[in-house]
């Protein structure tokens, strides 16, 4: 899943894709690069950004969708915000990606039951208005795999009770929302754990502040996010050793290969195991 900010102020790359013509040339060149679905979203959720009004995550969005649509990519719209969502799904989206999963907009889950589109429901504790205080005041874990497991479920329960077919669902833990760097860690070593909920699972880590800590230099500067790209493909490899669905990257080949890498090495493992049980 390759990124596509249309906002002024994304952490990663705020303001680059703004114009819906570079917006438009940029989901092209993810395709190129091997992306297999291009997710748009037209508001940022770093801790402390401002939530735009509909009217301006639709026109920022909308636009973009039905032109990547009729270039036949596969696109996701990333909003909280049913009527987003309906919009860019008339438009030609086929998944909608929601940070709060399916809990900050109460029409959401029956949106998507309607529609039939696949949802990701992210893990977070937080609400978007909140500062970065706030969300490290949420990211509180005695066990941090059961408690994020145990809260997505609760999660796809929920959407189940409003209609959505349980196929329709794909899990997202959420790293850095409501969660510290030693929170991420735990969750990356366990993935595996995730496949055990029954769902495909999503994990988008690109360039996130923890690998900027992990990469930090000498002065403990946190690593620029253009120098993130690497580490994040480093983590693609693992999402795919645990079977992972899906990584939302923003830098999309060296991505595709590392899954590709990760893929075939988890073939193996498997096929391995088998082997030496006869």
């Amino acid at each position: 899943m390759g990124v596509l900010n249309v906002t002024p102020d994304s952490f990663s790359d705020g303001g680059r894709w703004l114009d819906p013509d570079a917006a438009v040339r940029h989901g092209l060149e993810l395709r190129a690069e091997g992306a297999d679905l291009v997710d748009v979203g037209g508001e940022s959720t770093r801790p402390g950004a401002e939530r735009v009004s509909e009217e301006e995550e639709l026109r920022r969005t909308v636009p973009v969708v039905r032109r990547l649509a009729a270039e036949g990519i596969a696109v996701s719209i990333d909003t909280m915000r049913a009527s987003v969502a309906r919009a860019a799904l008339e438009a030609g989206a086929v998944l909608v990606n929601d940070v709060s999963g399916g809990r900050w907009d109460t029409a959401m889950p029956a949106l998507v039951a309607e529609s039939g589109a696949a949802f990701v429901a992210m893990h977070w504790r937080g609400v978007q208005a909140l500062g970065r205080a706030e969300h490290d005041l949420a990211a509180r874990y005695d066990d941090v795999l059961a408690e994020v497991s145990a809260e997505l479920l609760q999660s796809l329960d929920a959407l189940v009770a409003a209609g959505v077919d349980p196929d329709q669902v794909i899990l997202d833990p959420g790293l850095g929302f409501s969660k510290n760097a030693e929170h991420n860690w735990e969750l990356l070593a366990r993935l595996e754990a995730f496949a055990g909920l029954g769902r495909p699972v999503l994990v988008g880590a690109s360039r996130k502040r923890f690998l900027g800590s992990l990469l930090a230099g000498p002065d403990a500067a946190p690593a620029p996010v253009g120098q993130r790209d690497d580490a994040t493909a480093a983590i693609s490899t693992l999402a795919a050793l645990a079977g992972v669905w899906c990584v939302r990257v923003h830098a999309v080949r060296a991505s595709v290969d590392a899954v590709r890498v990760g893929a075939v090495v988890r073939e193996h493992t498997r096929s391995g195991r088998t082997a030496g049980t006869l």
